[in-house]
């Protein structure tokens, strides 16, 4: 059994004394990505080098409130069901690479241009992960050679709740 299977289904307002290492970890890659960037679920996990993209998911609908949850998308750019209006919200005001929806998208709700949107994992100055300027070998190429460098470190949001009796 996985980590996050075996992990309660509750939050820090439900009595959590903290959150699983796992989740802070995925936590700490959010809050990484640049306001108007994103980074998928896939790309979260490459960057931990531990899990995948469902493992990456899990967490971010557990728990995902208490970081920029809007920088962690899908790879095919759809908003997340049921979240898309407060989605749209932070990325306009971020400023978000949009692609307009075609007449025939069900409700006719944009998705990310994960062109232009998508962060590869960057920081500032351009030392990531020990020196690494990308999530992993051949990020890049992966991404079809476009994938721009994020400009700026931190989430420019308000700090992650703290989790009752977590360690920081």
């Amino acid at each position: 059994m996985d980590r996050m299977s075996e992990e309660s289904e509750s939050g820090p307002e439900q009595g959590l004394t903290a959150y699983p290492e796992y989740a802070e970890r995925v936590f700490e890659v959010a809050e990484l990505i640049p306001p108007g960037r994103v980074m998928t679920y896939g790309d979260v996990a490459e960057w931990l080098e531990e899990g995948g993209p469902r493992q990456v998911g899990r967490v971010m609908a557990l728990y995902g409130d208490a970081v920029p949850w809007w920088r962690v998308v899908r790879a095919d750019g759809r908003l997340l069901p049921g979240h898309e209006l407060r989605a749209m919200g932070h990325y306009r005001a971020e400023g978000t690479p949009l692609r307009e929806a075609g007449r025939a998208s069900e409700g006719h709700v944009p998705r990310l241009d994960m062109r232009r949107a998508r962060w590869d994992g960057a920081v500032r100055d351009g030392a990531a992960r020990g020196g690494d300027t990308a999530l992993r070998d051949g990020d890049r190429a992966a991404r079809g050679g476009d994938a721009a460098r994020g400009d700026a470190a931190g989430s420019g949001g308000a700090a992650r709740p703290q989790a009752p009796g977590a360690h920081t």
